[in-house]
Formats: structure tokens, C-alpha cells, sequence
């Protein structure tokens, strides 16, 4: 597996020739290399895959050496990280991920499934993953979120997925990660907000479903989005066969997304992504 080489810098001219000449003095492979600059702001952003054997404490000194001062270096051996996914009730995500990962589709250990609900016990321990059912029924958003948050420390996961996981969680939860928690919803915000967005979809005659995963931030839905995906629909299908097929695009889009950002193809910029697919 190739090592993977992440920046982000101010631009200027001859970035490429100098952090390329920098892996060439090492002895190093480039594989592969994408690069973007972002005009507002002016921001170089590359990743390269690369092959050979290194020091990375010299390696990063002299990439560090040979950048701005305010670029960001980061090395990484592209190795399978660590996640733990957060659950309520509904099924589609989660059976997606757990059968990806049961057949090794996914650059990651699922580590452990939480839940505010029993339900999804059942099919997650058929993959041989831990769950945890902590409810959150007469406890304060406060107390329930400490709980996850002392289950998610057990583990120290690189990465949070709420995979439908139907709870507003507070900025205090979010802070431990930012940038590291991933959420699907359907791509009906902010026209059907609320309960039952599908059935709201349907009276008003839609003509694409939709969804989103992204990151989340303090206003939950508004963070940096990862991946998206849209089907038509028309009026010959009724309310319930529209939800049906939104979860069929929630589910495959969470997917995508997690494979982007377990191969660390997403940069996040302000509240945007830069992705190198």
C-alpha cells in the first residue's frame, strides 16, 4: 500500500518542483499526485501517493524546510482507521457499512456501534461488532451525550459516523471532532424540514431525491459537504416508495463518503472540501 503525502499551503510559484525534488532526494516513488490551488484565498492543496522506504522525522523537516511557513505537512501510511458508528432505529446505513466492511470494501475497523435504541443490536452483533445501547429516554441531551462520549474515548475512533443517527447533538459533543464526524441526510433541507420530509416531498411533487453526507459542525446540517447524489422521481410514486428510494441514496452516498475521507482524499477548507477523487 502506498504512503500518502497531505498539504496545504499558501501558493506560490514552484511549490510542485520543490516538494517533488524533496521526495526525489529521498530515494522516494511518486505513484500518483493531484494538486488544486483555491483562487479565494489562494490555497495549495496536494496529495501524493508514493512508495519506498524513509525517515519521516527527515522527510518532514525537509518538506517543512522547503514550504511556506504556514503550509501543513502530514505524512500518513494510509492505514485502516479506526470508526465507530452512532445509530437510531433505521437500518440502511448501518447494514451497508457493516457489510462493506465485512468483506474488506472499506479502509477501516469498525470498532463498536452505538445506539439510543435496542433495535439495531440484533443485525450488528450478527457482524461481530460490539453495541451499546444507551438510551437517552429521561436523561438530559447533557447526560446522554456524556455517556456516548465516555463509550467513544473507550475506543478513540478516527473517525464518528452518525449513520441516521436522529439526535441534535450539542456543540460540546461535536468539538472532540471536529472535522471527524460524518452525517447522511436526505437533500430535501431546507424546503422540508421536520417530520415525515418524504411525505412533504411527495404533496408538493418533487422531481429528484436526494442526499448529502458531510461533516458536522455547530449548526449540524451547514457543515462542509463530502458527497452527494440525486435520482429523478415523478409523480407515479407514492410517499413511501419515494423514502424507500431515499434510503437506497442515503445509504450508498454515506458509503462513497467514508471511502473518500478513510483514503484521505478530502481537504477541509473554510466550510467547503476540496476532494482529489
Amino acid at each position: 500500500m502506498p504512503h500518502l503525502l497531505l498539504i496545504q499551503s499558501p501558493d506560490e510559484p514552484g511549490l510542485i518542483y520543490k516538494i517533488t525534488a524533496v521526495l526525489f532526494a529521498h530515494g522516494l516513488n511518486i505513484l500518483r499526485n493531484d494538486e488544486f490551488v483555491e483562487p479565494a484565498g489562494n490555497v495549495f492543496f496536494m496529495r501524493t501517493e508514493f512508495a519506498g522506504a524513509f525517515d519521516a522525522g527527515a522527510l518532514g523537516a525537509a518538506l517543512a524546510g522547503a514550504l511556506p511557513a504556514a503550509a501543513t505537512v502530514r505524512l500518513s501510511d494510509n492505514r485502516p482507521q479506526d470508526v465507530v458508528l452512532l445509530v437510531t432505529k433505521e437500518h440502511h446505513c448501518l447494514s451497508e457499512l457493516l457489510v462493506r466492511h465485512a468483506f474488506g470494501e472499506l479502509n477501516a475497523n469498525i470498532r463498536a456501534v452505538i445506539g439510543n435504541h435496542e433495535v439495531l443490536g440484533p443485525l450488528t452483533r450478527q457482524f461481530g461488532v460490539p453495541f451499546h445501547y444507551l438510551p437517552h429516554a429521561e436523561r438530559s441531551r447533557e447526560a446522554h451525550e456524556a455517556e456516548v462520549l465516555a463509550v467513544l474515548a473507550g475506543y478513540r475512533p478516527d473517525w464518528v459516523v452518525l449513520a441516521k443517527y436522529m439526535r441534535i447533538l450539542s456543540p460540546e459533543f461535536v468539538a472532540p471532532y471536529a472535522n471527524r464526524l460524518v452525517n447522511i441526510h436526505h437533500s430535501f433541507l431546507p424546503a422540508f424540514v421536520g417530520a415525515s420530509p418524504y411525505a412533504q416531498a411527495h404533496a408538493r411533487g418533487v422531481k429528484i431525491i436526494g442526499a448529502t453526507a458531510h461533516f458536522v459542525n455547530e449548526q449540524l446540517d451547514e457543515g462542509p459537504i463530502i458527497a452527494q447524489r440525486v435520482i429523478p422521481t415523478d409523480h407515479t410514486r407514492s410517499a413511501r416508495e419515494m423514502a424507500q428510494a431515499g434510503r437506497d441514496v442515503e445509504k450508498i452516498v454515506l458509503a462513497r463518503a467514508l471511502e473518500l475521507v478513510l483514503d484521505e482524499r478530502v481537504f477541509v477548507h473554510r466550510n467547503k472540501t476540496i476532494i482529489f477523487d
